[in-house]
Formats: structure tokens, sequence, C-alpha cells
């Protein structure tokens, strides 16, 4: 879960089994309440010209739209066993405590209990395919589908795709069922949309608004793309359709943000151009397969953009090059900064992660990127992204105590030659010491991260990192760029640099 801005502020969930602050719901629907008006200007001399601008057209009714599409949105009914586990659960207890016995029995075998949840979904064919989102039959033993004439009809689950959050269902009668169909334009902001589902199990629910926003990152997945959207949608919504004026459907219902789980008016639905081809991937394969070139890479700010010289703080910074991928394979290093796909402008980490995944594994391209300010070109055919991997870092006892390693002033840092800190490896400098008010604590740089480039040089002493610290001077930078390994993985952080008077 997200991090409440401030201590009582909101949360944006995609959880449905959490509290009460889950507030995923698949519901998004909007109406633009939209008139602008203008008013004749003059002055005591000449008298301009009025200027009127014509409100904003629109249905003066639903109902027409909802009569043809309702029957295709569904309720679904999802039944799951999940682990209950002690409360005590990760606790040391003394075998000297009176409980660590009745814990020893009792206590270390999970129990499963069964649960039952909610949400909605929508038929796009007449012989029974269904969309959802991932989180509502995750983990499903039993999936059953409840239509807008009241039958019940078992559903099978096709495939899920848990980076978009999409599902494909399947059902059938031996009849034709109703359908809805894609649509082929994108929503504009400020364009009507109509959401129906079943929010709180209430089935056949309708709401309407506006598209609010469109390209939100909503920290759900590497590919966030939603549209915001302020219909009321609720818990129950989730995997449910969002509609246009034409009864076409412009997105799938995904997460609300909420201080409460309730609906505030602030939506988010994935696009109908991400689910259509996630969706037509799971019906042919039962899963999605996505290019991959094996890159971290990281958003270029402002500070990082003076640091390499650019001349605008866009496009996607490799952080670190996997062993072995296709990007190593083609030549790119960490430092580089992607600009183009296949001549197709990139103006941030997001968007190239998009951009890669959708042309699938197997694909040859261009890559555009810059490497020391001049423009540069390479090949490299894509690989196929990796299955999700878990891993947690731990934190090493980097020994030295507050105070140890020598003493950067100018970035309010302590550093350590890598090679004499235990676990720390043989190369770079480790940050052993650090003023949570300076410079570099301010950026992001943590005690135990390891300094291994700065200012596009080798780091492995005080005198190497000083040294790049005055060559940025001399160029006039008001930043020193940092490559910085730690337990989360390699990225780059500019630190302002405090400037020499006269």
């Amino acid at each position: 879960m997200h991090q409440p801005i401030f201590a009582r502020s909101p949360r944006l969930t995609t959880d449905r089994r959490r509290a009460s602050r889950l507030a995923l719901t698949a519901a998004s629907a909007a109406i633009a309440l939209g008139a602008a008006f203008g008013a004749p200007v003059g002055t005591a001399f000449a008298e301009a010209p009025s200027v009127t601008v014509a409100p904003a057209s629109g249905p003066a009714s639903f109902a027409d739209i909802v009569d043809r599409v309702k029957g295709a949105v569904v309720a679904i009914k999802v039944k799951a066993y999940e682990e209950s586990r002690s409360p005590f659960e990760g606790q040391e207890l003394s075998p000297d405590d009176p409980m660590y016995r009745f814990f020893k029995r009792f206590g270390e075998t999970p129990q499963k209990r069964m649960t039952q949840s909610q949400g909605s979904g929508f038929i796009i064919s007449a012989d029974g395919y269904v969309v959802t989102n991932n989180h509502v039959v995750e983990h499903a033993t039993d999936v059953e589908i409840s239509l807008e004439d009241g039958r019940n009809l078992p559903a099978k689950v096709i495939g899920t795709d848990k980076r978009t959050d999409l599902a494909l269902l399947k059902v059938s009668d031996g009849n034709k069922l109703p359908y809805v169909e894609w649509s082929n334009t994108q929503p504009r902001v400020g364009d009507w949309v109509i959401a129906v589902g079943n929010p709180f199990g209430l089935g056949g629910s309708v709401t309407a608004g506006i598209v609010s926003a469109r390209g939100r990152d909503i920290g759900a997945g590497p590919y966030d793309d939603f549209l915001q959207i302020d219909a009321p949608v609720n818990r129950g919504n989730s995997g449910g359709p969002a509609f246009d004026t034409h009864g076409q459907i412009v997105g799938v219902n995904t997460a609300i943000y909420s201080p409460s789980g309730g609906s505030v008016g602030i939506g988010f639905a994935i696009p109908t151009e991400v689910a259509k081809d996630v969706i037509a991937a799971l019906k042919e394969k039962g899963s999605v397969s996505r290019g991959w070139i094996g890159v971290k890479i990281q958003q270029v700010t402002p500070e990082i953009a003076d640091s390499l010289g650019l001349k605008t703080p866009k496009g996607a910074l490799i952080a670190q090059p996997q062993k072995g991928a296709p990007a190593e394979a083609a030549g790119l290093k960490a430092g580089d900064v992607i600009t183009a796909v296949n001549g197709e402008k990139i103006d941030n980490p997001r968007e190239l992660a998009r951009r890669i995944a959708a042309m699938g594994p197997n694909k040859i391209v261009d890559i555009t990127y810059v490497r020391s300010g001049a423009e540069k070109n390479a090949k490299l055919t894509l690989g196929k992204l990796p299955e999700e991997k878990e891993a947690r870092a731990e934190e090493e006892d980097l020994g030295g105590g507050a105070g140890g390693g020598a003493q950067l002033s100018s970035l309010g840092i302590g550093v350590a030659p890598a090679a004499q800190v235990p676990g720390a490896g043989g190369e770079g400098l480790v940050v052993v010491d650090i003023d949570p008010s300076g410079a570099a604590a301010q950026k992001g740089l943590r005690r135990g991260d390891v300094i291994v480039e700065a200012g596009g040089q080798t780091v492995n002493s005080r005198a190497d990192l000083t040294g790049a610290i005055d060559g940025a001077r001399k160029e006039g930078r008001r930043s020193v760029l940092l490559r910085v390994k730690s337990a989360d993985g390699a990225k780059f952080i500019a630190v302002p640099l405090k400037q020499s008077a006269g």
C-alpha cells in the first residue's frame, strides 16, 4: 500500500481483501458538467465585439445508452481459500514464556479459511468471454457471474496479467450472450463517461462523470497509464466497464483514491488501448509475453540533466544494465540516456517500459541514446520479460560507526574504500557516515550505499571523489552525478554542490 502524504491523508489501495482502507474498486465513470461563458468587452472609446463560447453538448439522459449496455455487465462472485495465521506470527517468544508451549503446539500450522468477495466485469463476445480485474479473481477456487436477467453461471479463468491487473474469464449457457465492444478512439479530458457495475454487491448500478485526467501513474505497476475519472465508484466496481456516450468501452475501472474506501470522486480506469491488447493475448495464449531489454532505468531530473549536459530533463537514464541482457549485448552502459525507440521520442522511463513491453519478444529495435553529450544508436533484439521475482535485500553491518571514514563536508558524507568494509565488495566508496541535513542525504543517499562513479569517473578513494567534485565545479556544474549501489540496486543521484565564494 502507498504511504499517506500526511499522517491522516487518504491512501491509494488496490487490494480488495485489506481492511476498510482498501479502495480497489472497478468503477469509473464521469460526467462532464461543462459550459463556458463569454461576455462583451468594451471601453469608453470603442466597443470590442462580444465573444461567446457554445456550451458543451451532451445527452439529456444516459438511459438509452444504459439500456443498450447493461445486459453485458455482470457481477462476479469469487470464493477463495486464504491462510489464517497467528497474530503472534513473526514474534520471538522465549522458551520461558508461558505462551511458548501453546503456540509451539497449536500455532505453527496455518489454517485455511474460505473467503468470499465480489467484483464486476463485462462480456466482450457472444460466446461468453468476460473481462475483469486480476485482483478480483486472484487465488480464486470458484468463480460465478450473475447476469442482468438474474441467471448465475460458473466461469472459468482463461488467463490473468498481474502487471496490468487484468483477467479474462469464460462462461457459456449454450446461447448467444449480450456483449459490448471496445472503443476505437481515446477519450479526451472532459469527455463524458458512464460506469456500470456491482458496488458493495448492488448489481446494475450506474454512475456518470467526466474523464478528469489521462496518463496517471498511481504506483500500481510498471505500465501505469490510467484514465482518471470523477464518477462515484466504490468497492465491488473493480473490473467493471467505463463507457463513452456511444456505449463503447473506454476503460476498465480498477482503483480509487480514498480516505476511507468509499468514493471521493477520483477513480482510475485502465484505458482501452492498453486493455484490448492484453485481453487479446490472454485469449490467444492465456498469458502476456512482453519485450525486455534488461536495464534498470530512472527519471532524468533537472539536476541529472545538468550533470550530464543535457538540454532538457527527458528520456530514460540507464542506472544499471543487467548482465547478459539485450541492452548490455548491444553496448548500452550505465549513464546512457535513452531518448527514442525506432525513431519515436521517449520522454520518461514509464514510456520506455510500456513501449518496449508492447513490442513483444524477438523484435529488432533501434535505440537512440545519449552518452557523454553525443547522440548514438544501437540495434538490439528484444528478449522476453522474465516472470516477476520477489527479493528482499537485508542491510549489512558496515562497521566503522558514526564518524568513520573520510569526511566530505561539501556533500555531508563520510566515506571509506569498499575493500575496507566487510561485505561491501572491492569497488567504490562506502557511505559510512552521513549528515541527515546535508545535500547528499536530502537527495536520497543513505548510510551503506556504495558510490561507484562520480561525474562519470570510477571512484575508489577519497581523492577520486574530491577530484570528480572539483571537475564538476570547473565545468560549471551545479551538481555532481553519483552512481550508487544500494539494497534496491543501482541508481544515479545528482547532489547539489556548494559554490565557492568569490
